[in-house]
C-alpha cells in the first residue's frame, strides 16, 4: 500500500514529485550551506535568494542525471525482498551522495558567480558537511512532504474513481 500511495505514478505525478523536493530543499539548504560557509545573516539570506532560481535549474537538471544511476546504486545494494522503506532509505542515501557530489563544487560555481578551483580544491573539506545537510533536509523535510503529497494526491483521485469490486 505505501508503494502505491507514495510514489509518482505517472510523468506528471513525478515532476510533481521532483517539484515539491526541489522546491524544498534549495530553499532550506542552499541558505544553510551558505550561511554555515560565511556567517548568519539577513545579507547573506538575501545574496543567496539571488541565485536560488538557478540553483533550483541545476538540481532538477542533476535529479534527472542522477536519477538512474540512483536506481542502479539502490537495485545492487537491496535484496529484491527489502521493505518499501529500506529502499526508499537507501534510494534516498544513493540520491542525496550523488547530488551533494555534484552541487558541492556546481553550486559553489553558482554561488559565488566563477568558475573557479576553489570548490573543487576544497571539495573533501567540505563536501561532508553539505552531504550531512542535505541527507537531514532529504529525510526529515523534502521527502517526507512529497510522499505525503503523492499520498494525498492517490487518495482524492481513488475518492472520485473508487476501483471497481
Amino acid at each position: 500500500m505505501d508503494v502505491y500511495e507514495k510514489l509518482p505514478h505517472s510523468k506528471g505525478e513525478f515532476a510533481l514529485f521532483i517539484a515539491v523536493i526541489s522546491v524544498l530543499s534549495v530553499n532550506i539548504i542552499a541558505p544553510l550551506i551558505t550561511c554555515f560557509e560565511f556567517e548568519f545573516s539577513l545579507a547573506v539570506w538575501a545574496d543567496v535568494l539571488a541565485v536560488i532560481p538557478f540553483i533550483w535549474l541545476s538540481v532538477v537538471a542533476f535529479v534527472l542525471l542522477t536519477y538512474r544511476p540512483a536506481q542502479w546504486l539502490t537495485n545492487r545494494i537491496c535484496a529484491p525482498d527489502d521493505s518499501f522503506r529500506a529502499r526508499v532509505t537507501v534510494n534516498m542515501l544513493c540520491t542525496v551522495l550523488l547530488m551533494s557530489t555534484l552541487l558541492t563544487v556546481v553550486g559553489t560555481w553558482i554561488g559565488s558567480r566563477s568558475l573557479t578551483w576553489e570548490p573543487i580544491r576544497l571539495f573533501f573539506y567540505k563536501w561532508p558537511r553539505n552531504f550531512a545537510l542535505s541527507l537531514g533536509v532529504e529525510a526529515l523535510v523534502a521527502q517526507p512532504i512529497a510522499r505525503w503529497v503523492m499520498q494525498r494526491l492517490h487518495r482524492a483521485r481513488n475518492k472520485k474513481h473508487p476501483a471497481p469490486v
